[in-house]
């Protein structure tokens, strides 16, 4: 038996749409106005998805329930493995002391901490996107600033700022590479439109970020590191997109910014120094000068090295030959029809749970995390201890975030996210302008750049054609604005809490999702407008034209 998604059952689109945001509007004011805790909030906004897929979208019991159950199963694996390894290796190098003699090296490059947040939160976090991404990259550059000494607030502002324009070609083009597939158009065609959007938007990030820190004086300041740190980001994203592909480019664009930003403070510095006070837990648990200080990188190499190549195609398909069991959703799989316009023809939309044990981002950060405390001198069992700690202080975010994923799958197998992405895609000759906007929707629900074009990839695709754009742009246009809706998707809120959390500052998510909401509306705008310009002005920017 299938069931056949109705994208206005109301009998009008654009009333459908507005009750199709009940649970997102419930999720966001229970975080944003009332300080609801994340997991009461995240458990509200279930509720009302739930009840409006089986009362307005008539979507049957039984596979609304494997809806459930299916997003919370995906939120601890992968996603919430990822996050519970990621926070052992910091954990690791907390407890080993090795953490303060990072802190002290990075210090050393510059003590300033603009120029860290630069480092840290724009170059680290997009190395650490291109290898992993699904939020690795917010919960450690959060952990890594918390640890130099920003206040826990600033750390999760600035990290999911800068988390921003390496979104799309995280985990090694895997946002693109699954647009490609979903849609049928060139890859390496989508690889280079997004390479002509997001560049320009990896020059701004940096002066965005510093002026979010630190006000438009403090950037000013600096600018002349933002530009460098930027520029070179930009330069290596255009050109590695447009002449390889998408599996390189953030690893590639964040190795050369770090680099030339380093080699450029060589030459120069800031007139004024904005220093971070160093924290008292940090200096008790310092260990002697005399300790090799290149025994403080041993975690982070080890988790570059296995996650770098645990995400390379032939070691990923190997590892999934030894051990990668699938399952197919109970009542679920191939259950719901998607309908057009979103498809040319009605589709029955898989939902098979993978584990990919050994292949799993998660599983590299546990292995390098692991070898990374025997290599510091600690005890096997001391490691033992180490992550069950850290499993046990991470038990209520780990809830947050099943509960969160169960909410995104429920709209989504509901058809309650397509009820939104159609409502704006009926907006004609500004349709370029709202283009981006439904990618910026698409991840703002479900945390992922990657569902995002799996959700709206074809409607972006049936939508030009019948307005006569270009496919490629439209299609593009849905990848890179999602990265902007990264930073207020609620995974990526509970991640940033959770990396800064354990504080007398430390913030929770709805304190978070405030001070980010407005960054990520107006980043999202500002894709609009150049796809507009893109789409009527500049056509020749898009491949093949």
């Amino acid at each position: 038996m299938t069931w056949s998604h109705d994208y206005a059952p109301l009998g009008s689109l654009m009333l459908s749409a507005a009750v199709a945001t009940l649970p997102v509007v419930t999720l966001l004011g229970l975080l944003a106005f009332w300080h609801v805790r994340a997991q009461i909030a995240a458990l509200a906004g279930l509720v009302v998805a739930v009840a409006l897929a089986l009362t307005v979208y008539h979507m049957p019991p039984r596979l609304a329930a494997a809806a459930v159950a299916y997003g919370a199963a995906f939120g601890l694996f992968p996603i919430g493995w990822i996050i519970l390894n990621a926070m052992f290796i910091y954990n690791l190098s907390v407890r080993t002391g090795q953490f303060a003699v990072l802190q002290r090296q990075v210090a050393g490059v510059s003590r300033d901490r603009r120029i860290q947040a630069l480092l840290i939160a724009f170059g680290f976090g997009a190395f650490i996107e291109g290898a992993a991404g699904f939020g690795a990259p917010v919960a450690i550059t959060g952990a890594l600033m918390i640890g130099l000494g920003f206040r826990p607030l600033e750390a999760a502002r600035l990290a999911l700022i800068g988390n921003t324009a390496p979104v799309a070609f995280g985990a090694l083009g895997t946002p693109l590479i699954t647009l490609a597939r979903v849609t049928g158009l060139d890859v390496e065609s989508l690889s280079s439109m997004v390479g002509r959007q997001l560049p320009l938007f990896s020059l701004l990030v940096p002066f965005w970020l510093v002026a979010a820190q630190s006000g438009w004086r403090g950037m000013v300041e600096v600018w002349p590191a933002c530009l460098v740190s930027g520029l070179s980001f930009g330069v290596l994203q255009y050109a590695v997109s447009n002449f390889h592909g998408p599996w390189l480019v953030d690893i590639v664009a964040a190795v050369g910014s770090m680099g030339s930003l380093v080699l450029f403070l060589r030459m120069w510095s800031p007139r004024t120094i904005q220093g971070n006070p160093v924290p008292a837990t940090e200096r008790a648990e310092s260990p002697s000068a005399n300790s090799g200080t290149w025994r403080a990188w041993i975690p982070w190499v080890f988790l570059t090295v296995f996650v770098f190549l645990w995400g390379l195609p032939a070691v990923k398909t190997s590892l999934n030959g030894l051990m990668s069991p699938a399952f197919e959703v109970p009542w679920l799989h191939k259950a719901v029809l998607r309908m057009p316009p979103v498809v040319p023809k009605p589709e029955a939309e898989a939902a098979v749970f993978s584990l990919n044990l050994l292949s799993a981002t998660g599983t590299a950060l546990l292995f390098a995390g692991v070898l990374a405390g025997l290599a510091l001198g600690m005890r096997p069992g001391a490691v033992l201890r180490t992550y069950g700690q850290t499993l046990w202080s991470l038990r209520v975010s780990l809830l947050t975030i099943a509960l969160m994923l169960a909410l995104g799958f429920t709209t989504r197998y509901s058809g309650t996210d397509t009820t939104l992405g159609l409502a704006m895609a009926g907006t004609g000759f500004l349709f370029p302008f709202f283009s981006p906007l439904i990618g910026w929707l698409g991840v703002a629900l479900t945390g992922s750049d990657t569902s995002s074009n799996v959700l709206f990839g074809n409607l972006q695709q049936v939508t030009a054609q019948q307005l006569h754009l270009p496919p490629v742009l439209m299609a593009a246009s849905n990848s890179s604005g999602g990265v902007m809706g990264k930073m207020i998707d609620a995974q990526s809120i509970v991640v940033a809490s959770v990396a800064t959390g354990g504080h007398p500052e430390s913030p929770d998510a709805g304190t978070v999702l405030r001070a980010v909401f407005w960054h990520s509306v107006a980043l999202a705008v500002l894709m609009g407008l150049l796809v507009m310009v893109q789409a009527y002005v500049l056509p020749g920017w898009v491949p093949g034209k």
